[in-house]
């Protein structure tokens, strides 16, 4: 089957593959192969791929017996991927040491297995984790070409919601100003400016904004991001607060008035002053559009997450937009998304609202 593939020069190859496999970009599944000089590396995130390199499509071989986990087991188990670290979320404790001895034991290339030992808790959206092997919770996740640096045990991050990231970063316009309410480590954020957005993403988990500012350096869009740590009813509202840059990202404290960017008045905060909204809070959201509408400027779209029940899972969410933005604001839905199954007979489902005054 056709892949892509890095064509780099025969001598060049092994100084390649060794800068991708450090990108964690390699396709581990196919042979690398030679034909006429050149060395075709496959790679299983193009976009990830530093620009210096040519990408080509081409036929190569699958490996014949790759050793995953389930060839050293016998079965195929359940597991998640997030840079390094195999995540399971197994309830028996000898069978979650089991598969990941078999993880470490493959040609998985994983540096650490954890297994989940609470569910999500608290404001910050954090849990608990058993460290099966290797060592720590920190890692570097690719997507779409971006970089994550992250503590799984310190924020929440899944990499089950990349497609749907992608499909909102990808509506986003040069230029636009995008408002991120409870932003985490900036997978949103972080692609938004990097399609020339200017991008606020706001937390209550101090250290998910210091991976914000972190990952927007990492990523070379410092400059047109600002990373703030507080509620965001408070940013709205330009509560005192004080600001001080830290290596190219704006370092805010909820309401500080030191604003990038010249339309965001100083005096109300970010009022009036969102093009595009993201609400990533499924369990809540709806007790910030009070918020979200005052964010609002002329016209708005705002992605509102959601959980409801599958019977009517976009409903409640429409419905309450309405309530808060009405007769201020024009409501239109654009798209309704099922992003995934939650819960038996619940999705987690988002909607694309445009609010126009």
């Amino acid at each position: 089957m056709e892949v892509p593939c890095v064509r780099v020069e025969r001598e060049e190859g092994e100084t390649v593959r060794r800068a991708l496999a450090e990108r964690d970009v390699l396709a581990n599944d196919f042979e690398i192969t030679a034909e006429d000089g050149w060395l075709y590396i496959p790679v299983d995130d193009p976009d990830a791929v530093p620009e210096e390199y040519e990408i080509v499509e081409r036929p190569v071989p699958a490996r014949e017996h790759p050793e995953m986990p389930a060839d050293v087991l016998g079965y195929e188990p359940s597991y998640e991927r997030l840079g390094g670290i195999v995540i399971l979320d197994e309830d028996d404790p000898a069978r979650a040491e089991e598969i990941a001895e078999a993880v470490m034991a493959s040609a998985l290339p994983a540096k650490t297995v954890l297994n989940r030992a609470s569910k999500i808790r608290g404001d910050l959206r954090v849990r608990e984790w058993d460290v099966l092997a290797g060592d720590g919770t920190e890692t570097v996740h690719r997507e779409y070409g971006f970089e994550y640096a992250l503590d799984l045990a310190a924020v929440y991050f899944s990499p089950r919601l990349a497609t749907e990231r992608h499909r909102v970063v990808e509506r986003v316009h040069e230029g636009e100003r995008v408002f991120d309410m409870f932003a985490g480590v900036g997978p949103f954020v972080i692609p938004a400016a990097g399609r020339g957005a200017e991008a606020v993403g706001v937390d209550l988990n101090e250290r998910a904004i210091e991976y914000l500012r972190e990952n927007a350096r990492r990523n070379g869009v410092a400059d047109r991001v600002n990373a703030i740590h507080g509620d965001v009813r408070n940013v709205v509202a330009g509560s005192s607060g004080r600001c001080q840059p830290s290596d190219g990202v704006r370092d805010v404290v909820a309401g500080s008035s030191d604003r990038h960017g010249s339309d965001a008045d100083p005096d109300r905060g970010y009022e009036d002053w969102a093009d595009r909204l993201v609400m990533n809070l499924p369990h809540s959201a709806d007790e910030f559009l009070d918020a979200a509408v005052t964010l609002a400027g002329e016209a708005c779209t705002i992605h509102y997450y959601d959980i409801q029940h599958e019977d009517d899972p976009f409903g409640p969410g429409e419905r309450a937009i309405r309530e808060a933005a009405e007769p201020d604001y024009d409501v239109s839905v654009e798209e309704r998304t099922v992003v995934r199954s939650y819960a038996p007979h619940e999705l987690n489902v988002c909607l694309d609202v445009r609010l126009s005054r």
